[in-house]
């Protein structure tokens, strides 16, 4: 028998009772399986994290890179721990400033609920005692309104604030399944950061090391063009985000609407879910405008859809799908595909995915036609 014949049988002579083996314990394998994803989803959300944040800090290289003459010699290291520090520094920077521009627009939002209920309640009482309703009890509404303080509920809210914070770090904690997770993708996705140039070397020489040449040279092109595609992406997303939260401010603010610099900053930061964010920022706006006036409130549902309309059909397919290579027709399929497969992530990741897959399909189209010598117009 042949040498290499008698390997191949072997070997899957093995595979068939591994599989065999696996099969009849199921359960153990399930629980073995389990084991080794909650070993690796912390490195995998450290790599995510990482992705996201190279984006930005990649911008900052440049830009030191255009202040600083080439002819300067940095440190082996120092341009990524700046360049990370700047990217630290700059979402801390925003995350602040939405919080400025937000959180004063709230407040006079549950001021002027406050006034509205003070004044309008007693009337809406009076009309719920007209009615003579069964088991209603007008006079604890009553009550309630009289007793109803604005300056306590503020304070109680602000004391609350380190508990509501302290809440959603634990839920989040709860979700990464430990705060050691947590801990351990941020180290990660430090990590990768700041040698990142020497993690793309070792991942290329395990590649060429026990891979043909041809496979390896195919995977490095497959992540280049990824990691190009994706950070395009995220970067057309910023410029969409900030377009939509700029129109919407500027439309309510020329129709004279209440909370426009609030909606918009709001919007702006829901755009981040392509296609759907945008309409949750129109109803919580919409919320808002309902207590002060509610023929405000159905002027400012027409002008944020009308706003998102322009948006959706003109700017952000040649915004964010211009960015990653795809027409606008298909970058409203791939969000719609995606989200209907996986939701709110498939939304957001299904463009770049979809843009990915389609260069390298119009790519391999492009060679087969090259080799029957086929030319289409």
């Amino acid at each position: 028998m042949d040498k290499k014949l008698r390997r191949n049988i072997m070997l899957l002579i093995v595979f068939a009772v591994v599989v065999y083996s696996a099969m009849m314990n199921i359960s153990a394998l399930v629980a073995f399986v389990g084991w080794i994803g909650q070993m690796i989803f912390p490195i995998i959300i450290g790599l995510i994290i990482a992705f996201v944040l190279n984006v930005p800090m990649k911008a900052y290289e440049k830009l030191l890179h255009h202040f600083f003459p080439s002819s300067m010699r940095w440190p082996n290291g120092l341009m990524h721990v700046i360049s990370l520090v700047l990217t630290l520094l700059s979402i801390i920077l925003v995350i602040s400033l939405v919080v400025m521009l937000v959180l004063p627009g709230l407040v006079d939002s549950v001021t002027s609920i406050y006034g509205l209920i003070k004044e309008k309640g007693p009337d809406f009482i009076d009309w719920l005692n007209s009615k003579n309703i069964d088991g209603l009890d007008t006079a604890r509404m009553k009550e309630w309104v009289d007793n109803l303080d604005v300056n306590n509920l503020l304070n109680t809210i602000g004391s609350s604030a380190g508990s509501i914070f302290l809440s959603v770090f634990n839920f989040a904690a709860v979700a990464l399944s430990s705060i050691a997770n947590v801990v351990l993708a941020l180290i990660v996705a430090l990590y990768v950061l700041l040698s990142k140039d020497s993690v793309t070397r070792y991942a290329k020489k395990m590649l060429y090391a026990f891979l043909k040449r041809r496979w390896a040279d195919r995977i490095c092109a497959v992540a280049a063009l990824s990691n190009r595609v994706f950070s395009q992406y995220l970067s057309g997303q910023c410029i969409e985000a900030f377009i939509l939260g700029a129109l919407t401010t500027i439309s309510f603010a020329l129709l004279g609407l209440p909370y426009a610099t609030v909606i918009g900053v709001i919007t702006g930061v829901s755009a981040f879910i392509p296609f759907v964010g945008a309409f949750i920022a129109c109803l919580f706006g919409a919320l808002l405008i309902l207590l002060v006036n509610p023929m405000q409130a159905l002027i400012s549902i027409i002008v944020a859809l009308a706003v998102q309309f322009v948006e959706t059909q003109f700017i952000y397919p040649h915004v964010v799908g211009g960015s990653v290579g795809l027409s606008p027709l298909l970058t409203l399929l791939a969000a719609m595909v995606g989200g209907k497969f996986m939701g709110l992530f498939g939304i957001i990741f299904f463009i770049p995915l979809t843009a990915v897959i389609y260069t390298l399909l119009k790519g391999h189209v492009n060679k087969r036609l090259a080799e029957k010598k086929v030319k289409i117009e």
